[in-house]
């Protein structure tokens, strides 16, 4: 549709505007912006229309927003725009390995963003083509949740860098092959963000961004179905502000203040921010706590249909402005609610790009202190198929404490209950149960719901602390297995696997942590420790008896060089885990047009075996295949065995 008919719906000022933004382009800039309006338009006013009031001048409001970042995106940028457009499957390649860090963990001290850029030889030695750099917006002093209260959208932290400074990185990693991820907090500000402090001073325009209450009626209407966070730190979710003089709802700590997603101001500040960001390079944004972001009466105001309907909003004013740019949602919510956030229905794949997959986290875990597999297949293949323009980030491990997202229903169907399970791994991570292996630490205990998060490092809750502690060689063998199995299965599961900072070289747990005043009341900084740059130095040596940190290096990089050459692990191909004839055996099979790939993880300190009848009921031949993680070939009339914590990863293709 020309784009003249387009905006004839949208206000005459409004359509002014972007008439003059248009006029300063050069004709084939201006040509790109008008096809990109007319592909997205609906999608845009669609979304918009189920959400807000006056939708066409809000529409026409958002469409001016993006021709401004169109118009002010770098040349370099443009042409990333046209390459992607030209490979939209480029983030769910085989080849595509992520890493996440802290800024300042990962530099050396006192280094900031340029420090981050002088270890690009690392990254790329691991094989990694996905940079998330935690929080480093500039966030309020100290507390602020680790980053989390951010207090300017666009500026960096003044200990890390500039603005200037990050665009340095992004180019610097995008000539590496390097995309870096940001968090963006949309669901809250720090309460001396400028909005709030507008608000603080009386501006009613700003005090209609924030949930602001005169007295506890509805803030107690609301509490009665609402959960608690952190009910240690930050009990209940309103506060009470004398500047403003009313409770402000504040779901995660009293200095962050969740914004008013129902004024539709808020989408055109966040939309704008996203743009800004954008154009400084960064190509992928972690939209933080999406799920809490729309609040209704007599619910726990998570997972609500407007979230989506919202993230489509934004999503198609980057695909006009900057359509390099991709979504992933940082939704840690159950299972039933986790396929919406990229797109059910007629949202299929138009809501954000990329998820994380929790539950295969949380089941990883569960099966490692289990040992049994047969709760993990049985959840994990209840999950629906996602759309095939999406994919998930696969993980082990990350920034948070690990809560045991275990579906009662789930438990149930294998002859377990969901509050016993969940209960059993947090004594088991914590070291609490009587065998366990693992060193973790309790994170938030709620005493009346039993909830007990953990905290701690892969190689921590693998027992690798323990079995050195001990002097124990036969802990430390399984432990190093332990960490290599978890990883086998995230980066033969599909979608985009992410390494945490430090385990490629089986960092423990800080034992500093709480030194710093500001982590003393959070022990997840337990596994946020820096990276030992002295250890990295040494992994890459020839060593008689290779020590741990080396024999966990170069298994995730043969791990990360095997995924990179399987076509099967594109992430457009749906992983479908399967009940293997042992429950000691996680199995997961990949269909693709050149065959299958069957996928075995023995998750027990035991030999397990698996018989040639059942791999080629699956879809590959025993008699002629491959393990692309021991890049051997195998021919068996019997059938595999596999030794302690192995995996294989088999195909009828060679290596």
């Amino acid at each position: 549709m020309p784009l003249a008919k387009l905006l004839s719906a949208v206000p005459q000022a409004v359509r002014i505007e972007i008439d003059a933004v248009l006029a300063e382009l050069p004709p084939h800039r201006r040509e790109q912006l008008s096809l990109r309006i007319s592909r997205w338009w609906d999608d845009l006013f669609e979304a918009i229309s189920a959400v807000y009031p006056d939708p066409y001048e809000l529409a026409g409001r958002a469409l001016l927003l993006a021709a401004r970042a169109y118009a002010e995106r770098p040349d370099d940028l443009h042409s990333l725009d046209a390459r992607r457009a030209l490979e939209p499957d480029w983030f769910q390649r085989p080849g595509m390995v992520g890493y996440a860090t802290y800024a300042e963990r990962f530099a050396e001290p006192g280094e900031g963003l340029a420090g981050v850029g002088a270890k690009v030889d690392h990254l790329q030695r691991l094989g990694v083509s996905y940079l998330h750099l935690m929080p480093l917006l500039e966030p309020r002093p100290d507390p602020n949740d680790g980053g989390y209260a951010v207090q300017d959208y666009r500026s960096v932290r003044p200990d890390l860098g500039t603005t200037d400074d990050l665009r340095a990185l992004t180019t610097r990693l995008r000539e590496a092959g390097i995309s870096v991820c940001l968090d963006l907090v949309i669901n809250h500000v720090a309460r001396e963000h400028a909005w709030a402090e507008a608000a603080r001073r009386g501006d009613e325009h700003y005090r209609k961004y924030f949930h602001v209450f005169d007295d506890r009626t509805e803030p107690d209407r609301y509490e009665a179905t609402l959960p608690e966070v952190f009910p240690d730190m930050a009990p209940g979710n309103f506060t009470w502000d004398e500047d403003l003089n009313g409770w402000v709802w504040t779901t995660f700590n009293l200095y962050q203040w969740d914004l008013n997603w129902a004024n539709p101001e808020i989408l055109l500040e966040v939309a704008d921010v996203i743009c800004f960001l954008a154009n400084l390079g960064v190509e992928v944004l972690r939209l933080d706590a999406i799920a809490f972001l729309w609040k209704r009466l007599g619910t726990n105001c998570q997972n609500q249909p407007e979230v989506h309907a919202i993230t489509q909003a934004m999503r198609t004013i980057v695909r006009i402005a900057c359509p390099a740019v991709i979504f992933k949602a940082e939704a840690i919510v159950g299972p039933s609610d986790l396929v919406a956030y990229l797109g059910l229905g007629p949202r299929a794949g138009k809501v954000s790009d990329l998820a994380y997959h929790n539950a295969l986290m949380v089941h990883i875990w569960s099966m490692l202190a289990s040992r049994d597999t047969r709760l993990a297949t049985h959840a994990l293949a209840r999950i629906p198929e996602i759309p095939s323009s999406t994919t998930w980030i696969t993980y082990v491990r990350c920034h948070d404490d690990i809560g045991w997202a275990i579906d009662d229903q789930d438990a149930a169907a294998v002859g377990l209950t969901g509050h016993g399970h969940r209960g059993f791994l947090s004594d088991f991570y914590s070291g609490d149960f009587d065998g366990s292996f693992a060193d973790g630490l309790v994170f938030q205990y709620n005493p009346f719901t039993g909830d007990r998060r953990i905290s701690g490092t892969t190689a921590s809750l693998a027992g690798l602390g323990e079995g050195l502690a001990e002097e124990d060689a036969e802990a430390v063998e399984m432990a190093i297995r332990r960490i290599l199995v978890a990883y086998a299965i995230v980066m033969g599961f599909g979608g985009i696997p992410m390494i945490w900072a430090g385990d490629e070289i089986g960092a423990l747990n800080d034992p500093d942590w709480a030194r710093d005043p500001a982590h003393a009341e959070d022990n997840r900084w337990a596994h946020r420790p820096p990276v030992d740059w002295a250890v990295v130095a040494h992994v890459d040596e020839e060593s008689a008896e290779p020590t741990p940190s080396q024999r966990i290096w170069t298994g995730l990089r043969k791990l990360s060089r095997a995924r990179s050459e399987l076509p099967f692990l594109h992430g457009a191909h749906a992983s479908r885990v399967v009940e293997t004839p042992d429950a000691g055996v996680f199995g997961v099979v990949q269909h693709n047009p050149l065959g299958v790939l069957v996928a075995l993880h023995n998750v027990t300190e035991t030999t397990r075996w698996i018989s040639s009848e059942w791999i080629r009921e699956q879809g590959v031949e025993p008699t002629a295949m491959h393990d692309h993680v021991a890049l051997g070939e195998i021919r068996t009339a019997d059938g595999v065995t596999l030794g302690p914590y192995q995996s294989m990863w088999l195909t009828g293709l060679p290596g």
